[in-house]
């Protein structure tokens, strides 16, 4: 039986080792180190994973720069398990194919599946997703110039109703570090890299699909002349983004040993054992099979993240700071100087590359300096809204408790603001069909794996129901009237 580090050995993961707070050392391939070591990777450096989290938990200050190699990590284990796992059932079913020509294959897919993770943060600007939800950024990014950048700098093609977003800076930045540091050269298709980041537009290379031709027979149990290297790559794709994918794994294990917070739990190591490739040839369905011993796994890693968000992510106090950093981005944003560099950057990769969290905050102090009540100047000196009421899917009667609260305290209705942040427990229902749950079903021939929704197989996916926490705060009697 192969182990997992006679499949590492095989690989080849030995250029560089990085030692991490969360997974320990984290072996990485030359052409990983090189992207890291490229400046527009670097910069990540200075961009925090979660915002300004450490104003509530202190410890929060850890960057995307850590998370994302350590996502490439997870997805590298949840991969190489994935492939243990299909390649030990297929031992005791099939014949397996030459020895050579399976760990080529393995190896090109593995180490697809990590840059792909690696690089899936890539095109995160300052303060992340609070950037991105201001007005002034929200409509430089419409604006018909900005879409015609980033598509230009995209393979693949930009849906011209969608809004632009960070995932596609992303892309773009993922295709210039793989042109700029040679990763072909490696023997790596930069087009299936993209492919697994933007599940939307699959588009396999001939050595993509090669390697699917040689694992299909060890992943199905079928004829190789029946691959589909397009529902090989979607399902890989799901190691990159899904329900239960690496970059979850990582945050959700990284955020809490940062802020120190014991909520949820879940076993990595033991989920990534109990995942393998199922495959229905009836229905022609492809996708991940859980074991009953990892069906467990998952739903520990379902709830884990379920409570980050209730306990973590959606603290009253977290919630309230978020609001002032968009309001204090909004105010440096209307000064033309800053106006003029951030709208520009989102036309020149270069300068959008040096749009980090220091840039921000930087610019917040200057503003604060000439003004002592600005949102900006709230910011500096960590001063927090007071909060004054907690709703729990409270409906569309926002409006009315504003209205109530603001007679309660005797300021107008302006003075007290809400922010409103979903929790959704799991989108596994009945119609999700990445993840099924495999079974034996002793009415098949030979005893074949049998699979079923997950729904059907434990009723934890739906114990819990996805809610909408809102937050009220008053506003201080010197700060300004919200920009937003």
């Amino acid at each position: 039986m192969t182990t997992h580090s006679d499949l590492l050995t095989l690989l080849d993961v030995s250029d560089r080792l990085i030692m991490d707070p969360v997974h320990g050392g984290i072996p990485l391939f030359a052409h990983e180190v090189r992207i890291i070591d490229h400046p527009w990777f670097q910069r990540l450096r200075f961009i925090c994973q979660n915002d300004i989290l450490s104003y509530v938990f202190p410890g929060a200050t850890h960057s995307r720069f850590l998370h994302s190699i350590g996502t490439a990590h997870v997805g590298g284990r949840l991969f190489l398990g994935l492939m243990e796992t299909s390649l030990d059932r297929a031992r005791h079913q099939t014949s397996l194919p030459d020895q050579g020509e399976l760990t080529r294959a393995i190896a090109y897919l593995y180490r697809v599946v990590r840059l792909a993770c690696l690089l899936h943060d890539c095109g995160h600007s300052s303060f992340s997703h609070q950037f991105e939800r201001t007005p002034s950024l929200r409509r430089w990014l419409d604006l018909p110039d900005v879409r015609q950048y980033v598509q230009g700098n995209i393979p693949h093609p930009v849906d011209p109703d969608g809004a632009i977003e960070h995932e596609h800076f992303s892309l773009a930045i993922a295709s210039h570090l793989c042109s700029e540091t040679g990763v072909e050269r490696d023997g790596i298709v930069p087009g299936d890299v993209l492919s697994l980041m933007d599940k939307s537009e699959i588009r396999p290379s001939s050595r993509f699909r090669e390697a699917t031709e040689v694992l299909w027979p060890v992943l199905t149990l079928s004829d190789r002349s029946t691959a589909d290297p397009d529902k090989l790559a979607r399902v890989l794709s799901g190691i990159v983004s899904s329900e239960m994918d690496a970059d979850r794994a990582d945050y959700l294990m990284r955020d809490g040993f940062h802020a120190s917070v014991t909520v949820g739990g879940f076993n990595l190591d033991h989920l990534a054992k109990n995942l393998y490739i199922g495959w229905e040839p009836e229905s022609g369905w492809l996708g991940i099979a859980v074991s009953r011993k990892g069906l467990g796994a998952l739903e520990d890693f379902v709830y884990s993240r379920y409570q980050m968000y209730r306990k973590v992510y959606g603290h009253k106090t977290s919630i309230g700071f978020d609001w002032l950093l968009r309001q204090a981005i909004e105010e440096v944003l209307q000064e033309p100087a800053c106006r003029d560099e951030v709208r520009a950057a989102l036309t020149d990769l270069e300068a959008y590359c040096q749009l980090t969290d220091n840039y921000f905050w930087e610019a917040f102090r200057r503003h604060a300096r000439t003004r002592p009540n600005s949102f900006c100047a709230m910011m500096m000196r960590r001063q927090r809204l007071q909060h004054v009421l907690t709703l729990q899917n409270g409906g569309s009667q926002f409006t009315d408790v504003r209205t109530d609260l603001a007679r309660e305290y005797g300021v107008p209705p302006s003075r007290i603001i809400f922010c409103s942040l979903p929790i959704r427990f799991t989108r596994i229902n009945a119609g999700f069909d990445l993840i099924k749950y495999g079974h034996r079903n002793q009415f098949k021939s030979r005893g074949r794996t049998g699979y079923q929704p997950l729904v059907q197989a434990s009723d934890f996916f739906q114990k819990f129901e996805d809610r909408q926490l809102t937050h009220f705060y008053l506003l201080p009697e010197e700060a300004p009237d919200p920009l937003l």
